[in-house]
Parts: C-alpha cells; structure tokens; sequence
C-alpha cells in the first residue's frame, strides 16, 4: 500500500450528541472520503442508533469510526454485530494494537475526552495499520466467531 493510500478509502463515520462536535472537526479534514451517517446535530440522541447504522452499512475491507462521549456504549453496540470488531482507542498505541492484534475494523473514539489532533492522530494510525495476520492472532479472532 503506498505511503498514504489509506485516504483513498470510504470512510464510514456515526456519533451520538456527545461526539457531534468532534465528528464535524474530523469531517473538516477532507483528505478522507467520509460518509457521514449522523448524528446531523447537537440534540440529544441514543447511540446505539448510530452504531448500528454504521454497522449495517460496514462491507468488508471497509473501516469505520464511532464517536460517542466515552466511546464505550458505541464499542459496547458495535461489538454485537458478527463482522465487527470495534476498538476503543485513546492513544496511538492502542490503535496501532487494535490493528494489528485484534484486525480491528471500526474505532470508536471517546469525543468528550479527546481533542481534533489527538483523535486524527489516533485515525491516522489505526487506518495505517496492518493487520499482523499471524497463526496466533488468526486463532484469537477466530475464536470470537
């Protein structure tokens, strides 16, 4: 893959009320083809209609992003689809983990405990990571089928 072939690549992109504002700060960076599945304002809403949205959508090879204010209940939601494996990632090195150890294909992110540079690092990360596919992290993730 070359150098930063990972911004060619959909990007599917959901969050509740409380990740609204940094899912628009991320929408700003337009180097990604985002598609923007909602919350489409600030009001009040329920996570788990965003995360399953996303979900329903997500194909295979495509990655996606959850923002929610801890992360969890997005995780939580994702996390019972069977072709999910969703992430909740506050550092880099998480998302560098989530990928390469668990082939995580959707991160959720924490929006009320991060910052724009902070979460598109940790994007930027995630997206650019490999999965490692070796015989002892294909065991694990098989496991969870």
């Amino acid at each position: 893959m070359r150098k930063d072939a990972f911004y060619s690549l959909p990007l599917l992109i959901a969050c509740d009320h409380a990740g609204f504002e940094l899912k628009n700060k991320l929408l700003e960076n337009n180097r990604f083809l985002w598609n923007d599945l909602g919350c489409f304002k600030a009001e009040r809403t329920d996570y788990p209609d965003f995360a399953n949205k996303l979900c329903l959508k997500l194909e295979k090879n495509m990655k996606g992003v959850l923002i929610c204010g801890t992360g969890q209940g997005m995780s939580i939601t994702a996390n019972r689809w069977k072709h999910i494996r969703s992430s909740l990632c506050w550092n880099e090195e998480i998302a560098f983990l989530a990928r390469s150890h668990n082939n995580s294909n959707v991160l959720c992110l924490p929006g009320q405990f991060l910052d724009e540079k902070k979460a598109l690092s940790i994007l930027k990360v995630f997206l650019k990571t490999p999965f490692e596919n070796n015989e002892v992290y294909q065991r694990r993730i098989k496991k969870l089928s």
